[in-house]
């Protein structure tokens, strides 16, 4: 005997030590050997590790490591984000730093509250292996909750939680060491833990990540089209090198073959876990809500960010719709800030490779559009994420494939953007053209509003001049409507603006031809008249001559037409040029403030129109030495150019202006 033991009842045994074999009983019972077990476990002597194969790819997360190294006064931190994201891999990375300090850093795939326990009794069998075989997983589970209870300086790492309550007796019993959650779910964590939100590499880990496996030509585009996502950008690499194909040929892969790409992976990668699949599960969790699944697959079609919330109001109830967008963000699968809903690009990739949600996507736009179309150019806040949208949806469906709304949409975005020199407005003008004149015909007038869009913002974009459009722009016009008509001089016009500098003599005569042709179809004074002898007084070389006919031209045109504000504005602009030619920088100051006035007054300071002629005026004040000024103004102007526009191309010119002419700097 090591111990004493007592036994009391009817035929009871007590045991102070291993004893052999024990009969008792009308029905006797033998225990052939019997190991009497410690009442509780032991501190491991030495340091107790269980944690996932570490890989050696690893970049970058320096702000979440040191949020982990900071750590939480209640010693619990989740590491939450889209699945794939990498959360596994810092968590593991991390964790593998902290041997010295915690005993044991114990790994738990806790996807389900059975894994959980099954993961707490594996711990208690290694901090004692004399319970191999002889109690049941529950009794384990409690011995390690125990354990856990009444030790500090340990580390647990529960991996891919589903459900904050699952976690929650644990957290509520184990409150001395450290503990590590990964999850997909994004809330629910208030109450528990401090909540670190694992973003997607930037582009320059993204690429280290990818080089490490296959350098070569392409990485940073396939690590763009990749969504900087660790998961596809390490099955996606270990792929190329196995295939001994170059990065920018796996992008030629998923252009021409997206859904089965993303399935792709290397010998002995798991299939499982192409990103594909990872999400799938996540979908499943969310198939007794159907509609969140139905607004994924929507949300797909549109731009990763800044997708407005009420775009999705007419799927269903307010109840519903909101319920599936919060389910949707619990699991990580979009993000929401205040009205705006985003989605991870590759979440976007995957799900429209899929083919489905792509006629409601475009039918949600077109509804949404229609009820702001009236007030487009007047209500930037509210129409232009619209446009954003519709750019968007362009670019991921085919011409082959437009209905007459969904050109109409194209349409009215070009027309936005153009209005803020946005250079999306080409591309969505060229691809309602292409769709009105498959439905309708060349000479349908939807198919000539779009084409006399296209060719007056080809005007402005930085490609060669491209003569064939407004060529055949001006046949079409003078075939179907005369070479006299109102129309076809606007069209001539246009004709002779592109032909300007590649053939100043042709562009001349046109002009010349439709002012001749304006007063004998439509008199003296008629607007087209006017706005053509601008325009032939404009291309004219001999600046004193055009200054003085833009002159008498204003003095005309003040007299006839007082309140047509943008031809005034069309000859001014022309003025202001000439006069800067000949050095006659008061006059043109004159003209350049009083145009801003003017577009304060009718537009607003911070309109588009606005901002053009605030940027022409402080070019003028270059011009005219008043340097200090021009600073003033261009600071402010450059604010509300960024604020109101973004990054279009009249903030970049006016950015442009401010770092060479006035030298502020980038």
């Amino acid at each position: 005997m090591r111990g004493k033991a007592d036994a009391s009842g009817e035929r009871s045994v007590a045991a102070g030590g291993d004893i052999g074999k024990v009969v008792t009983g009308d029905f006797s019972t033998q225990i052939e050997h019997g190991i009497v077990l410690p009442a509780a476990l032991p501190v491991p002597e030495t340091g107790l590790v269980h944690l996932p194969e570490r890989t050696a790819l690893f970049v970058g997360r320096k702000g979440e490591l040191a949020r982990l190294d900071a750590g939480t006064p209640s010693g619990v931190q989740v590491l939450c984000g889209l699945g794939g994201i990498g959360k596994s891999t810092l968590a593991a990375h991390w964790a593998a730093g902290r041997l010295d300090s915690h005993n044991p850093v114990w790994w738990i795939t806790a996807e389900t509250a059975g894994e959980l326990d099954a993961g707490l009794a594996a711990l208690a069998r290694a901090m004692q292996p004399a319970y191999v075989g002889t109690l049941p997983d529950d009794a384990l589970r409690e011995r390690a909750l125990q354990w856990l209870a009444t030790h500090d300086d340990w580390l647990l790492i529960l991996d891919n939680v589903s459900d904050p309550a699952d976690v929650k007796p644990l957290l509520a019993r184990a409150t001395g060491g450290r503990v590590v959650i990964t999850t997909r779910r994004a809330t629910g964590w208030q109450d528990i833990a401090e909540t670190i939100a694992v973003p997607e590499l930037d582009p320059a880990e993204a690429a280290a990540l990818f080089t490490r496996v296959c350098p070569g030509d392409g990485v940073a585009e396939v690590c763009a089209e990749l969504g900087h996502l660790p998961l596809a950008l390490r099955q996606a690499a270990a792929y190329c090198a196995e295939a001994g194909i170059a990065p920018r040929a796996y992008l030629d892969l998923l252009a021409r073959y997206p859904a089965e790409t993303y399935a792709l992976t290397a010998e002995g990668g798991e299939a499982g876990r192409t990103v594909a699949r990872v999400w799938q599960v996540t979908l499943d969790r969310l198939r007794d809500t159907p509609l969140a699944g139905r607004i994924l697959s929507i949300l797909a079609w549109w731009a990763p960010e800044g997708i407005p919330r009420r775009l999705l109001e007419p799927l269903g109830s307010p109840l519903e719709v909101t319920e599936a967008v919060r389910r949707l963000r619990a699991h990580s699968m979009i993000s929401v800030e205040g009205p705006e809903i985003g989605v991870h690009r590759l979440v976007q990739a995957v799900v429209r490779a899929g083919g489905e949600g792509k006629e409601q996507a475009g039918e949600l736009l077109v509804q949404a559009v229609s009820g702001v179309r009236g007030s487009a150019l007047a209500n930037l806040d509210v129409c232009r994420p619209y446009a954003i949208q519709a750019a968007s949806f362009a670019q991921y469906t085919q011409a082959k494939e437009d209905i007459e709304q969904w050109c109409m949409l194209f349409h009215w975005a070009g027309l936005l953007f153009a209005m803020i020199t946005d250079g999306r407005a080409l591309s969505l003008y060229s691809r309602a053209l292409i769709g009105y004149r498959r439905l309708y015909g060349a000479e349908d007038e939807r198919s000539l509003q779009a084409m006399g869009n296209l060719v007056l913002e080809q005007q402005f974009d930085d490609a060669p001049e491209m003569v064939e459009l407004p060529e055949e722009y001006f046949e079409l016009h003078v075939r179907l409507y005369g070479p006299d008509d109102a129309r076809t001089i606007e069209a001539r016009a246009q004709l002779a603006k592109t032909l300007l500098l590649s053939d100043p003599r042709r562009a001349e005569e046109l002009l010349q031809e439709n002012v001749d042709r304006a007063i004998r179809s439509l008199g003296e004074d008629a607007r087209e008249t006017l706005g053509a002898r601008c325009a032939l007084l404009a291309a004219d070389s001999d600046h004193l001559t055009a200054c003085s006919g833009l002159e008498s031209l204003l003095a005309r045109v003040r007299d006839v037409l007082p309140e047509d504000a943008v031809l005034i504005d069309r000859i001014e602009t022309s003025l202001v040029s000439v006069l800067l030619e000949l050095g006659r920088t008061d006059r043109a100051l004159v003209l350049t403030e009083a145009g801003v006035v003017g577009a304060r007054r009718r537009f607003g300071p911070t309109h588009p129109n606005t901002l053009v002629q605030r940027g022409f005026h402080v070019v003028v004040l270059i011009e005219a030495g008043e340097v200090d000024q021009a600073r003033h103004l261009v600071r402010e102007l450059l604010d509300d150019c960024e604020s109101t526009l973004g990054g279009t191309l009249l903030t970049t010119m006016i950015r442009q202006l401010a770092h060479e002419r006035l030298s502020l700097g980038d």
